[in-house]
């Protein structure tokens, strides 16, 4: 069948080729990621890269972000400054090369950069070419020297002196292309936790970020790195043991390993955070490999040597239980490797074994040095064991549906999906049995399950397992998922894809989705970094009026929907205010909040591992002095009470 929409005919003058910057607005995705809010921040972090390559390079202990009232972002640093002489090989002063041409910079040359995060050279110009307008400001050798692009990288001003100087540094303003991206509004908290975990990463380094917007100044400065990133993430868990810190260097390759580690008790995940060359691989790779492996040995021998596990080896996943970890790697250029542009993940072969040498021999020293700390540690290893397997036990007695002295109480309330393909099928998690009722009428029986709540779920922060399981609400939807929960919580064997908390737009719904999110960052946390964790997002209006013997009617989500809505419908309008699920109908439930072809999701998603550590261990946990002290700083009661006024 042919398709008149192509030529019938292919020669050689179809081949199209897109000369310098063009595809990377073209395929935008396959250099920053997306085009969402993740996109548009990484077109700052390849801009900060470069001044962070500079500092670690030792030119330079201060890097300063400025987020600007017209929506672009500068960032100055105190390096060398981009070179501005003419490059032999094209003939252009080198700064416009740097911000045009992919593949372009002294990041290729170890005797310019030893070590380096911009491997591939495509930063600066992919920033450049996803920009309205771009310019740089270059202080070097006593002049100052100025360049601007337009429209994705187009040459308007020239390279030319515009005075004299005694600084030296590069400074980088653009504003992102809003046809490139779905938002071009950057976000104080994530280019914040950004520079603070560069902080971290590079001792007596300063980040500053600066936000004319609000007129906020914020600044991150550590002398000691790791251990303060350490204490950062676990400030309101208790230790178990101290921050363990190890470095090292290994003359063979140049690469240099840093590790700072934590144990907590009370806490039933591992957090591990690797970087290569300041680069958060939030995909892992080699050096995580190697940890891992190197950390298991070293415990397992330890307990050997005591005769602690009588003849039971303990998995790797009962010695990470409750540990904190950061793994910075250090790595010269002609050994770096990473899969992909955006760098989620080490590919460099050679660190697996270095660190796992590396940790290995570090740790076995450092128990049997401490060999009360190190006792200690097993105990709570052999602790998670236990629990691992009694929880593998009850995952496997609940999947054969035996009745034994232990089974926990499950709610009946659950109404299943038809479809054995679990990937395909949704549980809906519903406030109230009114919204319940509707959700069931409404929903798609072949793939659509739901399973009304009673009342609030436990607040699950530091709750023991035992307590975990007695609660009605929590345990069935443990049993619901099927994947186990906790070290044993398996993502392969989830029985839905998606997992959809459905609440009332209110303060009460707002507790509840924070109360069941604990639950799934505790004890389900691949759940949600896998992408199977979404937040449904009900109308807040129904706009309507009757035309004869039809009904017309929209849906507003917000205020200016509202008014649009309005706008549409006509003279004549009335409004409903919904102020809950069970407000509406089975028909108005689905079509709004169900339906896949109308209605709106949040798709729940770790960003920052650090904000979202302190936030939930703060705002869940049991030390209410941090809870007080973070609220008086972080809600402005003046504009509450406003609002509450004006909603009265």
């Amino acid at each position: 069948m042919s398709d008149n929409n192509f030529k019938s005919s292919y020669g050689a003058d179809d081949i199209h080729i897109l000369q310098g910057l063009e595809g990377v607005r073209k395929r935008p995705a396959m250099y920053i990621g997306s085009t969402n809010a993740n996109g548009l921040h990484h077109l700052v972090w390849e801009v900060v890269d470069n001044a962070v390559d500079e500092a670690l390079s030792g030119f330079g202990n201060k890097i300063v972000v400025t987020l600007h009232k017209d929506g672009s972002c500068s960032v100055l640093d105190e390096g060398r400054g981009i070179p501005t002489g003419i490059n032999k090989e094209t003939g252009k002063p080198a700064v416009e090369v740097v911000f045009t041409e992919l593949h372009a910079g002294g990041k290729f040359n170890s005797k310019v950069y030893q070590s380096a995060a911009g491997l591939h050279g495509v930063g600066a110009s992919v920033t450049n070419a996803l920009s309205e307008w771009l310019e740089v400001t270059v202080y070097l050798n006593g002049d100052i020297s100025f360049i601007r692009f337009e429209n994705g990288g187009n040459l308007v001003v020239p390279l030319e002196k515009r005075g004299t100087t005694k600084k030296h540094g590069t400074l980088v303003r653009f504003k992102p292309d809003k046809k490139i991206f779905s938002t071009v509004e950057f976000k104080r908290d994530i280019i914040a936790g950004h520079l603070q975990e560069s902080a971290f990463l590079m001792s007596g380094v300063r980040f500053v970020l600066i936000d004319e917007r609000i007129n906020e100044t914020q600044e991150f400065y550590y002398e000691n790195g790791l251990v303060e990133y350490v204490n950062n993430i676990n400030i309101n868990k208790k230790h178990l043991t101290p921050v363990i810190h190890f470095t090292d260097y290994d003359n063979e390759t140049g690469i240099s390993s840093e590790v700072a580690l934590q144990y907590c008790n009370e806490d039933y995940n591992e957090t591990i955070l690797s970087y290569a060359n300041n680069i958060r691989t939030k995909e892992g790779g080699t050096h995580e490999v190697g940890f891992k492996a190197g950390i298991t040995r070293a415990v397992n021998e330890f307990a050997e040597n005591f005769n602690l596990l009588k003849g039971k080896k303990l998995e790797g996943s009962d010695i990470r239980e409750g540990l904190t970890a950061l793994i910075s790697l250090k790595i010269p250029e002609s050994s770096l490797e990473f899969e992909g542009q955006t760098k989620g993940k080490l590919g460099t072969p050679e660190a697996t074994y270095i660190v796992q040498n590396f940790i290995y021999n570090k740790l076995t020293y450092y128990l049997t040095e401490n060999k009360e700390l190190g006792l200690n540690l097993i105990k709570k290893c052999v602790d998670a064991q236990q629990a691992r397997i009694a929880a593998r036990k009850a995952k496997d007695e609940a999947r054969s549906a035996k009745k034994t002295k232990t089974e926990v109480i499950l709610s009946d309330k659950l109404t299943p999906a038809q479809s054995k393909d679990y990937l395909k099928n949704e549980l809906f998690i519903v406030e109230g049995d009114s919204a319940g009722g509707s959700a069931k009428k409404g929903r798609d029986r072949i793939h659509q399950a739901i399973l009304p709540l009673r009342g609030k779920p436990l607040n699950t922060d530091g709750l023991q397992v035992s307590q975990l399981l007695k609660n009605e609400e929590i345990a069935t939807i443990i049993n619901t998922i099927g994947a186990g929960f906790g070290q044993a919580f398996d993502i392969d064997d989830i029985h839905y894809g998606k997992i959809i908390i459905m609440t009332d737009a209110d303060t009460d719904g707002a507790h509840i989705q924070t109360l069941l999110l604990t639950f799934f960052y505790h004890y389900m946390r691949p759940l949600i970094t896998s992408g199977h964790v979404f937040i449904a997002v009900p109308p807040l209006y129904r706009i309507y009026k009757e035309e004869g013997h039809k009904m017309v009617q929209e849906y507003a989500w917000d205020d200016e929907g509202l008014e649009r809505a309005k706008e549409k419908i006509g003279r004549g309008y009335k409004v409903s205010r919904y102020k809950g699920l069970g407000e509406m109908d089975a028909i108005q439930l689905k079509e709004t909040t169900m339906d896949p072809r109308s209605r709106l999701l949040i798709q729940v998603d770790i960003e920052d591992p650090l904000l979202a550590e302190n936030r939930v261990s703060t705002l869940m946990g049991k030390d209410t002095s941090s809870r007080k002290r973070w609220v008086e700083e972080n809600v402005n009661f003046d504009e509450i009470d406003t609002f509450i006024k004006e909603v009265k």
